[in-house]
């Protein structure tokens, strides 16, 4: 698997997606997913004067990425807390740097408009599409619970983003669960029906993690502080100029405006340094998953975070 992770990264590399942005002498290997990082920094200008390289490697979910962290193949990327945790119990040396707290209705069940299903209720017996390890495998599960269910009372088929929208617009699937921006996609270009949202499921957060090598790399180690300061000013920036960066994102990931606009405005994200809520939160997450017998064994997240990284 990490072979194939490696070869993603320099099949990545060699179609384009790497940018330097610096004739520095440090290069900052990041991992994006869907333009998520790169479309705010180009927008708020704030990839100018770096002291640094970066190289950009773009993903389509967190489960590569995770596995390009576990690979070495990047130093520090943006991962949902399922991911993370898969990754760390799989043997990722990897940590936790800052979090990005949003509003968790992204992460959502998706249904196509004339569906039966109203509710969480009416998953029982029915198929789902999603990526394993992913932050919609965990609001399905959640969703689930919240109605008296489990795992074994649907049958769930794992397939990327592109694949699982496909499965659901041509019948084969009964319900996809995905995040944004797909949900926004979705919603306004393929008309689907969220049927039920990660608000009460699913904590809203997202984190900054980096490589347990990068992080004992003094240079690297300043050059990922400096690239989380810029990151959290060009999110400020992003929601206070909406619509420019809107336009920005839309080019970056190839959404239509709409759905970019909406996927990122309803999210209403902020990045801050680790806390204890957020450890809390994270291990209930973990705890969810160990006792839905997806985590080998149970996890004790106490050590899966940096505190070092603060924020002006």
């Amino acid at each position: 698997m990490r072979l194939n992770v490696r070869n993603l990264f320099l099949l990545v590399t060699l179609t384009g997606a790497v940018f330097a942005a610096s004739a520095g002498q440090i290069t900052l290997r990041v991992a994006d997913q869907k333009g998520n990082m790169r479309a705010q920094l180009e927008a708020a200008n704030k990839l100018e004067n770096l002291p640094y390289k970066i190289e950009w490697s773009e993903f389509p979910a967190a489960a590569p990425l995770a596995e390009a962290l576990n690979a070495q193949a990047v130093d520090v990327g943006i991962i949902g807390d399922a991911p993370l945790l898969f990754a760390q119990a799989a043997g990722a040396q990897v940590k936790a740097i800052a979090v990005d707290k949003s509003d968790a209705y992204g992460p959502a069940l998706l249904v196509k408009p004339d569906s039966p299903l109203k509710s969480a209720a009416d998953l029982k017996g029915k198929s789902i599409a999603t990526n394993r390890g992913s932050i919609g495998h965990f609001v399905a599960l959640k969703a689930l619970a919240s109605a008296g269910l489990s795992a074994k009372d649907v049958t769930f088929r794992f397939l990327p983003p592109s694949d699982a929208k496909l499965a659901l617009t041509q019948g084969s699937v009964d319900v996809w669960a995905t995040w944004e921006p797909y949900t926004a996609f979705a919603e306004t270009q393929d008309h689907l029906r969220v049927l039920v949202n990660g608000r009460g499921l699913w904590s809203g957060n997202s984190f900054l993690a980096a490589t347990d090598t990068a992080l004992k790399d003094k240079a690297k180690r300043e050059a990922i502080a400096d690239y989380l300061q810029r990151l959290s000013d060009a999110q400020v920036w992003a929601y206070k100029n909406l619509d420019t960066y809107s336009e920005k994102l839309a080019k970056i990931i190839g959404f239509p405006l709409e759905a970019a606009k909406l996927g990122f405005e309803r999210r209403q994200s902020y990045w801050q340094p680790i806390d204890a809520t957020t450890e809390t939160q994270q291990q209930q997450t973990a705890d969810f998953y160990h006792a839905q017998g997806l985590l080998p064994v149970a996890l004790n997240v106490a050590g899966t975070f940096d505190h070092s990284f603060l924020l002006k």
